[in-house]
């Protein structure tokens, strides 16, 4: 991977204490507004850019709590909602938590049967399994998530997904994924960790399962009725389901984000497992245009680019476009070198390759 340039992402006190700047799970650029999450919280961060053209620095964070507008599935409207994906497409943005399960670590002060113990436990959180949907209002030229908006007549509303229609629910007897259910995410259990919107057409990549290492994307074609407007519900495909299955050639690994260009979908992949690497940028084509289940190899799918990756350090976790030839790459657990002296920590904005 070569790095075009570096962007510093500043944000505020209250985000660097809960270490929202080196948990970073999610992006999207949207004009000059950087759309940012970290997978600790139950927020969406709005950052500004310094300058209209090639910026240097996006700051002036405004926190947005992701309750003010839905109603998250947990008791605790704190708790965590681990976001893995943002989307921005025509008046919404959307967010996913990763609706995965959760193995207790084994950490430095534990021994013996206390450490083996904690290691078998086991544990979900409500707030993890939400689909949101929330409108984009122009504010003082600002981007600005709202709770309603108004548009030619048409109103809009903040949703998130019906309980009924619970993803982990949906998923629960599919021959591929429901086997998967119980297991951890990171121990090659159900883990969704991008999402990308393209008309009406939602997709999540999954990081895990990945079988005989075939990675899954999931296509659903959500919907809201007037008379529940803050509900986001699935539309049936032809064979009756609510989602789609795509099976993709990722060499092995599973999906980290996604990120729409044009017909394409961008795919930023890593492992499955606790493991550094190796990360990569593949290129499914045509994406947008696939109308049955597709099994994504071959001249489908281009891989594009390495990326670079630390030991226990610089995780990519999440890719927006910058521009028609450009990506711009955010990492979890960012290395040393990457946090400056006055608070801010350092992004990477990469060149695609010209097509071939």
């Amino acid at each position: 991977m070569t790095v075009d340039y570096t962007v510093r992402l500043r944000f505020g006190e209250t985000s660097r204490a809960a270490a929202t700047h080196t948990n970073l799970s999610a992006v999207r650029l949207d004009g000059h507004v950087l759309w940012i999450a970290g997978d600790e919280t139950a927020t969406v961060e709005r950052l500004l850019a310094d300058q209209p053209e090639k910026a240097a620095e996006f700051g002036g964070e405004t926190t947005f709590r992701l309750a003010d507008f839905v109603d998250l599935p947990g008791e605790d409207t704190e708790e965590e909602a681990d976001v893995e994906g943002l989307a921005r497409a025509g008046r919404f943005l959307w967010a996913i938590g990763s609706h995965s399960l959760r193995r207790k670590q084994i950490k430095e002060r534990h021994e013996g049967q206390g450490a083996l113990k904690r290691l078998a436990k086991i544990e979900g959180q409500d707030n993890r399994q939400i689909l949101v949907r929330l409108p984009i209002a122009d504010v003082d030229g600002v981007p600005t998530p709202v709770r309603e908006l108004e548009v030619d007549g048409q109103r809009h509303r903040a949703a998130s997904l019906r309980r009924r229609d619970n993803l982990r629910s949906l998923l629960r007897d599919d021959e591929h994924l429901g086997p998967f259910l119980p297991i951890p995410g990171k121990d090659n259990g159900l883990d969704i960790e991008g999402i990308a919107v393209r008309g009406d057409r939602v997709y999540l990549g999954l990081r895990g399962p990945v079988l005989r290492g075939w990675a899954f994307v999931l296509e659903l074609r959500p919907y809201v009725n007037e008379d529940e407007p803050d509900k986001i519900r699935l539309r049936d495909f032809d064979d009756g389901l609510p989602y789609r299955k795509h099976v993709l050639d990722l060499e092995g690994l599973g999906v980290r984000d996604l990120c729409p260009h044009g017909d394409d979908l961008l795919i930023l992949a890593g492992p499955t497992m606790d493991l550094d690497g190796p990360v990569r940028i593949y290129r499914w084509h045509n994406a947008a245009r696939s109308d049955i289940p597709t099994i994504v190899r071959d001249t489908l799918i281009t891989r594009e680019l390495d990326i670079s990756y630390g030991e226990g350090d610089d995780h990519a976790e999440g890719i927006s476009m910058l521009g028609d030839d450009r990506l711009l790459v955010v990492y979890d657990s960012p290395a040393q070198s990457r946090l400056t002296s006055d608070g801010a920590v350092i992004a990477d904005v990469v060149l695609l390759p010209r097509p071939a």
